[in-house]
């Protein structure tokens, strides 16, 4: 490592001789070297200084030939020590790194930021957010403004993947970007915040309903902001109460129709439920299920067979919905456990059971015998 550190900053005095010759690219090629071989927060100021103001600071903080302050990190203060022990600032990055950042800050709109076409379907979109996300997420990558850039990977994925903001994107997305440069697709804001969309993706949990909603770089309350448009619409006790009366009677209607609807003679639930509360099982292959009262008399024969069969391929079909749950899931968290090198998360996710795939083998087994 001496000899890492001793190379690292042969190439800041090469870097800091080619500013004074005005030789800006050769500089930076130096310091991005310096910063592989031994990361310091030298060689990493003067990379972000000259990526901001095409030039870098000197020992007083002004910028070299012009008159600008120095850009200030998070943790610096006036006339007092560094702290100890890690932060943002000592945490190193590649210049690939870098560079991938400021691709994904010069996009124009949320198919380029996302590298896919315009046609691209929900699979393309899925596949082009996993590989971003897992790329920018903050643990992953410390570059200036990848926080910022993972951020907009979300929103981008967020939108794009709801058909009905999609569409509306498609017509009126960048005719709403031209006024400001800065203010990416500000009417096209995501419900869910990038955290929580990650979560989903690889096994981390789904959001609760207080999501948040990123907003030039600041987070909102989903439910605020709902509450906001409503007060906006609102002309006044008289006027809401006749925009709520459709919905009112919508209900009311609905309830009386429950109340008509004739109970369903079973339930596949796990434990008795109102009204089913005998448990029995199909015949054929021991699905076992709930029923009433009077089941026994109303059902026999033909009719009891009927209700046999709707029993086990209602079964069947809610095995196949939780095995594919199950097998997402563990993919996920075996997919995120590898791209950051997390042995612990490996090693459950290895562990993690797929118990409704495995009751579906022995079903079919039966169903093939």
């Amino acid at each position: 490592m001496d000899s890492n550190k001793d190379e690292a900053e042969r190439c800041i005095k090469i870097a800091l001789n080619a500013i004074s010759n005005n030789q800006l690219d050769k500089a930076r090629k130096f310091l991005e070297k310096a910063q592989r071989l031994f990361p310091t927060d030298k060689a990493k100021n003067l990379l972000e200084s000259l990526a901001q103001n095409g030039k870098p600071p000197d020992e007083n903080g002004s910028a070299v030939n012009g008159d600008e302050p120095r850009v200030r990190h998070r943790g610096e203060r006036d006339g007092a020590n560094v702290s100890q022990g890690p932060t943002d600032s000592d945490k190193s990055y590649t210049a690939e790194q870098l560079e991938a950042v400021r691709k994904i800050k010069s996009c124009k709109d949320y198919y380029q930021i996302l590298g896919v076409e315009k046609s691209a379907s929900e699979e393309d979109l899925k596949k082009a957010y996993r590989k971003l996300a897992l790329k920018f997420h903050p643990d992953k990558n410390h570059a200036p403004g990848a926080t910022e850039a993972f951020k907009a990977i979300g929103n981008a994925y967020a939108v794009l993947s709801n058909a009905e903001k999609r569409r509306q994107y498609d017509q009126y997305g960048e005719e709403r970007t031209q006024p400001s440069r800065h203010r990416h697709h500000h009417d096209f804001e995501a419900d869910i915040s990038p955290e929580d969309l990650f979560n989903m993706f690889f096994g981390g949990g789904f959001p609760t309903s207080n999501v948040h909603v990123y907003r030039n770089g600041r987070m909102h309350f989903a439910h605020q902001n709902r509450q906001e448009r409503r007060e906006q619409q609102r002309d006044g006790g008289f006027a809401l109460l006749v925009q709520l009366m459709p919905i009112l009677i919508l209900i009311i209607v609905s309830a009386l129709s429950q109340l008509m609807v004739t109970q369903p003679p079973y339930s596949l639930s796990y434990r008795p439920s109102a009204g089913h509360i005998h448990k029995r099982h199909t015949s054929h292959l021991k699905v076992p299920f709930y029923v009433g009262d009077r089941f026994n008399e109303e059902f026999t024969g033909n009719n009891l067979k009927n209700v046999e069969r709707s029993v086990e391929e209602d079964y069947i079909s809610n095995l196949r919905n939780n095995c594919w749950k199950e097998k997402q899931q563990k993919e996920g968290l075996l997919y995120r456990a590898r791209y950051f090198g997390d042995s612990e998360l490996y090693q459950r996710a290895q562990r993690m059971g797929t118990p409704s795939c495995s009751r579906l083998s022995e079903i079919q087994v039966i169903l093939d015998g």
